[in-house]
């Protein structure tokens, strides 16, 4: 079964909101072994929305539109939905008005005559009754296709997806299952990674695909199959993961978003009982946001010193003046320095501490933008590195952040 998922909105085409719906219908709709195969955001235009369901109609099986089905004069979806299958007669539900004034009379609100409009469907429409908002989904089946309109308050479609949608496609239709592994990987870029595991990729069935997720100094290789046995399909899967550990095991950190490297951190510091702390001037704290993003971060985590000027490097680290003076602020020397300090004032048996420039500007020193020193100073060993992120500012600080906590686990594992 092949999906498409339309929203409909200005306000998505211009930026004024992020369309969080397609990913989460995306997300259902794979799990139960349907294929979204487009995403499509268009205007608030009636022809515009009619072009979107006749092109839907001819790639897909299920069409399934977010968005429009408001009781004001821009919110036209109904009514073109109603022109698409034959300028077909809006009826009225009772039952969606007796709801309605439902939940109006639990919040104290008066029914207004506006939201009897929301009652009014076109009446080839099967009712999916909306019981988080007043405005009801839509089942329509036509010509071997199934259109179904949501809408686009993102609480009222989750509600409806869950509990009517998924459902009744499950009871339609025959799906296959489509399975995910996806391995998380760091340290090397995807080019590089290609490059060692190609000869595995290539004998890969055409039933199993490989793909990779690149972001700021990890890759993500996500393993999808598809077919109608789903024990064989994950004896598959599990057999091509563990190929996939014996080609490139220094990088790989676990399966899924679950074995960040954040999170395999924390997991390396309980285990062993010990504690860190960090010292941050180029990334602004975001190191310390992502170990605390682990729940249970507090059992390891002390606290972080986000010193971005010299005075704080001084005043808060206890940096030498003439070190900065001599080196500068973006040198190994006051990193290190940063995370002895660190350490010192906070009694850890880790700490970490980056300086750089992330650019666009040198701020008054002679070090290059993208240049960037981590340091990691144990209870018995020192570390530090020279590393050169290039540009943009986003990327230099992105790259740091997974590059210190890469080196973290290295130096954990060491110890």
């Amino acid at each position: 079964m092949k999906a498409e998922i339309i929203t409909i909105g200005d306000e998505i085409l211009i930026g004024q909101i992020v369309d969080t719906n397609s990913q989460f219908i995306g997300q259902q709709l794979n799990k139960i072994g349907v294929s979204v195969y487009q995403i499509t955001s268009i205007q608030d235009d009636q022809q515009h929305i009619l072009n979107a369901l006749q092109e839907a109609q001819e790639r897909v099986d299920i069409v399934i539109i977010t968005g429009g089905l408001g009781p004001t004069k821009d919110d036209i979806t109904k009514k073109t939905i109603a022109q698409f299958f034959n300028d077909d007669e809006i009826v009225e539900y009772p039952e969606v008005i007796a709801h309605i004034k439902g939940l109006f009379k639990k919040i104290n609100h008066p029914f207004r005559e506006v939201q009897r409009y929301q009652a009014q469907l076109p009446s080839k429409a099967t009712l999916l009754m909306n019981n988080f908002g007043t405005a009801p989904g839509m089942w329509f089946y036509e010509n071997e296709t199934v259109f179904v309109s949501l809408p686009g308050v993102p609480y009222e479609m989750k509600g409806l997806i869950t509990n009517k949608v998924l459902p009744k496609i499950q009871q339609q239709f025959k799906l296959p299952f489509i399975l995910h592994k996806t391995i998380m990987t760091y340290g090397q870029g995807e080019s590089t990674i290609a490059e060692i595991i190609e000869d595995f990729e290539d004998s890969l069935p055409n039933h199993i695909k490989l793909a990779y997720l690149p972001s700021f100094g990890r890759v993500r290789l996500r393993l999808s199959a598809k077919g109608d046995n789903k024990i064989k399909l994950e004896k598959e899967l599990n057999d091509k993961v563990e190929a996939i550990y014996k080609l490139i095991p220094d990088i790989i950190t676990g399966l899924d978003d679950d074995s960040s490297l954040e999170k395999r951190v924390g997991e390396l510091l309980q285990k062993n009982n010990q504690t860190i702390c960090t010292a941050e001037s180029v990334t602004g704290g975001k190191i310390a946001s992502n170990l605390v993003s682990v729940a249970g971060s507090s059992a390891y985590y002390k606290g972080s010193f986000v010193t971005y000027s010299a005075a704080t490097k001084i005043d808060l680290l206890g940096v030498l003046p003439i070190t900065i003076e001599k080196y500068t602020v973006v040198s190994k020397e006051v990193a290190l320095e940063m995370a002895k300090g660190a350490k010192q004032k906070l009694n850890t048996n880790y700490a970490v501490s980056v300086t750089g420039n992330a650019g666009p500007t040198t701020d008054h020193n002679d070090k290059s933008v993208g240049l960037v020193y981590i340091a990691i100073v144990s209870d018995d060993h020192e570390f530090v590195g020279e590393f050169n992120f290039g540009q943009p500012r986003e990327k230099v600080i992105h790259r740091t952040v997974s590059k210190a906590l890469e080196l973290l686990q290295k130096e954990i594992l060491k110890n």
